[in-house]
């Protein structure tokens, strides 16, 4: 019997799942009775028998005879030996309250056999490492699989230590001072901001009393020498942007007035359409017209260059090439569109014409090979417009793309890609399109818009992203020039003013290219007089 009871008592002691002892707290040490020494320790083992609920009388026996160390600091641990209890420490500090700065392995979550299982394994390899190199790959593979049987799942993945509680959260607004040095120091280039600066406000504003306010009609132009064409009723100003001078170049006579006006490429010549149906070259180096040139019964309200030609829409539908240096001017007519021709742009390159009507349609027209006019019938006719098309404008930067606006009833701008004729993209600006106009500067587009806001919008191309919203303009903005630098736009407006924005200033990082030019001025002069 007495050996039964002593194996009871040593399993009782060397099993791990009971809750570890600490050590006896100090108020209980204070009430002991502290005659002697040798009468503290009796009653400090007393007490710790008393608190144990399983018999340790073996387990005390043995461990009194080992010798007694001298006094340990309480964040120092001490790893019990199997079979033993952690042995007492004494302090003069107090306790350490739970919830600390310090985090100890629970003992209940501990997994021991694990710990040793993997240190065996660790050695083994070690030790045998050129053996480990012999053996094959599926026998090491059934080595692992069975090891994964044996102990409940992927050794790689099973923790040896665990915590009870988890770490606490950082306190709100904390930032690592660390993460500041590195990663503040220097604003990675993906993060800079690429936006710029545009003004909202004009940078300079012009009278333009009688301009006519007719959404059909194209009565502003701005030359590669700097000098800004405006009709202005029955008159034409020049307006030098280097000086600031204004010329009058001339008057109509009686009840007609201008429909339009278009600068050649290059050099001094200003095309003019009138409403009697005569398109008129003014050489305004002399102030002076060269010819009239006749082939309309109807007003010309749109005029487009293409080298020595220069292409004329009226309001009967018609579109008339003509041919500046000769006698018998008149080209090629065409029967363009059933009503009026309000929009005419040649692309840069010379190979398409696209026109705009009030019936809603808009045609391209081909160029004929070696010649500066188009075919008599046009390659596309494109009908996805529910308005007037007026505003046109060609991609500088991509010659078969075209920019289309529509009137009120659309209100959308439409992208083409004028080699296929599929529409690239739509977008709706939730107001009547009066005018289009590339930026040469940078990928967007700015687009003069009607009744609503009577605003100009900088679009990003292709995107279609605003990029900015200019107003100021008290009644819907009519025509739209570009600068020949391309960092200024002028904006006409039925409010009788101009109004020049400076949203396009040059970026100093891009080199400039110099363009190259058709030089057909001296040709020119010598052909027309």
């Amino acid at each position: 019997m007495s050996h039964l009871k002593y194996m009871k008592e040593l399993n009782s002691c060397t099993r791990m799942d009971d809750a570890i002892k600490g050590p006896v707290p100090r108020w209980q040490k204070k009430c002991m009775d502290s005659s002697n020494s040798s009468s503290a320790n009796l009653s400090l083992n007393n007490s710790r028998k008393a608190m144990n609920t399983s018999s340790m009388s073996n387990c005390n026996s043995s461990s009194a005879k080992t010798p007694k160390k001298g006094l340990e600091n309480r964040n120092s641990k001490k790893t019990p030996s199997k079979g033993n209890k952690k042995s007492p420490s004494r302090s003069t500090t107090p306790k350490t309250p739970c919830g600390g700065d310090r985090f100890i392995p629970a003992r209940s979550t501990t997994n021991f056999e694990l710990g040793h299982f993997k240190m065996q394994q660790q050695n083994n390899s070690e030790q045998d490492g050129n053996k480990m190199e012999s053996i094959s790959p599926s026998k090491r593979e059934m080595q692992r699989l069975i090891g994964e049987n044996l102990h409940g799942g992927d050794l790689s993945n099973m923790r040896v230590l665990s915590y009870q509680n988890k770490a606490p959260a950082p306190p709100e607004g904390y930032l690592n001072p660390l993460r500041v040095v590195y990663s503040q120091s220097k604003t990675p280039a993906s993060v800079k901001t690429s936006s710029r600066y545009i003004p909202q406000a004009p940078d300079r504003i012009l009278d333009a009393p009688e301009i006519v306010d007719d959404y059909y009609l194209n009565l502003i132009d701005w030359s590669q020498g700097n000098i800004l064409a405006v009709a202005l009723g029955a008159n034409v100003y020049l307006w030098n942007a280097a000086t600031g001078s204004i010329e009058q170049l001339f008057e109509l006579e009686g009840n007609d007035y201008i429909c339009s006006v278009s600068w050649i490429q290059e050099g001094p010549y200003l095309a003019v359409g009138t409403t009697v149906g005569n398109t008129e070259l003014w050489d305004c180096s002399q102030m002076k017209r060269v010819r009239v040139m006749n082939g309309h019964a109807a007003r010309v309200g749109s005029l487009s260059w293409n080298s020595h030609i220069v292409s004329s829409g009226c309001r009967a539908g018609q579109i008339v090439h003509h041919d500046v240096r000769q006698r018998d001017h008149i080209v090629s007519t065409l029967d363009a569109h059933s009503q009026e021709v309000c929009g005419l742009k040649w692309s840069l390159d010379g190979k398409y014409l696209a026109s705009g009507g009030n019936d809603n349609m808009l045609q391209i027209w081909p160029s004929m090979a070696g010649q500066n006019h188009s075919h008599s019938q046009p390659i596309y006719s494109l009908n996805r417009h529910q308005a007037a098309v007026k505003a046109l404008a060609w991609c500088p930067w991509q010659n078969h793309v075209l920019a289309s606006g529509g009137g009120t009833a659309d209100r959308t701008i439409r992208f083409w890609n004028c080699n296929t004729g599929a529409c690239l993209n739509t977008i709706d600006t939730k107001s009547q399109v009066c005018s289009l106009l590339w930026s040469t500067t940078y990928k967007e587009i700015v687009s003069g818009h009607g009744y609503a806001q009577n605003q100009l919008i900088i679009w990003k191309y292709p995107s279609m992203n605003k990029v900015a919203e200019l107003t100021g303009h008290t009644s819907r903005v009519l025509h739209l020039a570009m600068s020949p630098d391309g960092t200024t736009v002028l904006s006409a407006g039925a409010d009788e003013t101009l109004r020049l924005w400076k949203c396009f200033q040059s970026d100093p990082s891009k080199k400039k290219e110099p363009a190259e030019t058709k030089s057909v001025t001296s040709r020119l002069k010598q052909s027309i007089r």
